[in-house]
């Protein structure tokens, strides 16, 4: 682990017992007890997560609400202050440079919220669309920020008991900002990777420990556990959120990923003309979700067969476990998308019958 970037939250994670991995060049936990027993106190209590490498970057200055407009396909000019929106970033081709979280701090002021392992692409391409924007400034400020997420039906017990704001009333995809929680200066959002109510924590790298800390003591009576990348993936899957080099890519547009509700074709952004393209010809693969009628658990890169002709290929597949069933996620022609369309997946060089179902597999109550 020495070669390895590690979060503010690293000697927690190895105090706590968390199995280390290489996780895109970050040593993070995998887990701390098991992957089903994190999992499962996330779906009935709360479980707390590190998701400090994620990466932050903040546009302000005369432009910005212009320069984000144009790299997003979202509409950020409906936000208010305080709001946040989940969007695709598309290159020329329509292809997903990266899926973000955009939160608006201010009239011209953004933090966007992206994935780790495409922070410096992002940036870069920021950079490159800024220069038409000589006003606005691009910073990435990763380093100096950790975010904690605690998610879970016990999430909002747990941070009440820790702030003086009313965090029950905080509503979906906002934030609250300046909010102190256990003494720490935090940013507070109300959005969830997890398919559970939820919070996410941004604050300074530095304070990050004493805050993880102040959560999992006040958690202790509410069944609170620390929870590694393995139950954060399975959570995500079985909400059928989409996982960047899994369901999205470069080479993937938001149409083909059923993301055409973060899509606003009244305004202009960066690859707007090719997707339009592919919407007025018709899309020709879609993203499904699929669940095994043979035994055995699908994986990404396992390929779906019909009729005897490879058609695809799992992008995500795990035993879920919430609903104890094999299920899978991947792109098949349009024609075999329909849900109950008949589909067989190549699992270790043996085929297995499957049937497209509809997503998310797991809604909460």
């Amino acid at each position: 682990m020495e070669n390895l970037m590690k979060t503010p939250l690293y000697d927690r994670h190895i105090k706590n017992g968390g199995r280390m991995v290489n996780f895109g060049g970050w040593a993070l936990p995998v887990q701390y007890s098991s992957i089903i027993a994190e999992h499962q106190a996330v779906r009935e209590r709360a479980g707390l997560f590190d998701v400090s490498h994620m990466g932050e970057i903040r546009i302000s200055g005369p432009g910005a609400l212009d320069l984000v407009q144009k790299v997003v396909t979202n509409d950020v000019s409906r936000l208010f202050p305080s709001q946040a929106l989940y969007t695709p970033i598309c290159n020329p081709r329509g292809g997903i440079v990266d899926d973000v979280l955009v939160y608006r701090l201010g009239a011209e002021e953004f933090l966007l919220v992206v994935n780790a392992a495409n922070k410096n692409k992002d940036c870069a391409w920021l950079g490159e669309c800024a220069v038409e924007f000589p006003g606005v400034a691009v910073e990435d400020i990763s380093d100096q920020t950790a975010q904690l997420a605690l998610q879970g039906p016990r999430a909002v017990q747990i941070l009440a008991g820790l702030t003086s704001v009313n965090i029950a009333s905080l509503r979906y995809y906002w934030a609250s900002l300046g909010v102190e929680v256990g003494g720490v200066k935090c940013m507070v959002s109300r959005t969830g990777y997890t398919g559970e109510d939820g919070f996410e924590l941004y604050c300074p790298a530095n304070e990050a420990p004493r805050l993880w800390d102040e959560i999992m003591s006040a958690g202790e009576r509410e069944g609170l556990v620390p929870c590694g990348l393995g139950a954060r993936d399975t959570l995500r899957f079985e909400a059928a959120m989409p996982l960047y080099g899994h369901e999205l890519s470069e080479n993937i547009t938001p149409l083909e990923a059923g993301l055409e509700r973060f899509v606003s074709w009244e305004k202009y952004f960066v690859g707007k003309e090719a997707l339009l393209r592919q919407r007025d010809g018709g899309v020709k693969r879609r993203l499904v979700g699929f669940e095994m009628v043979d035994r055995g658990i699908p994986r990404q890169g396992c390929t779906i067969v019909r009729d005897g002709q490879v058609i695809g290929e799992v992008t995500s597949g795990t035993q879920s476990p919430t609903l104890g069933k094999a299920l899978g996620m991947g792109y098949v022609p349009v024609e075999y998308a329909a849900p109950n369309s008949g589909l067989e997946v190549n699992i270790r060089g043996r085929s297995a019958r499957a049937k497209v179902v509809p997503v998310p597999f797991y809604r909460r109550r």
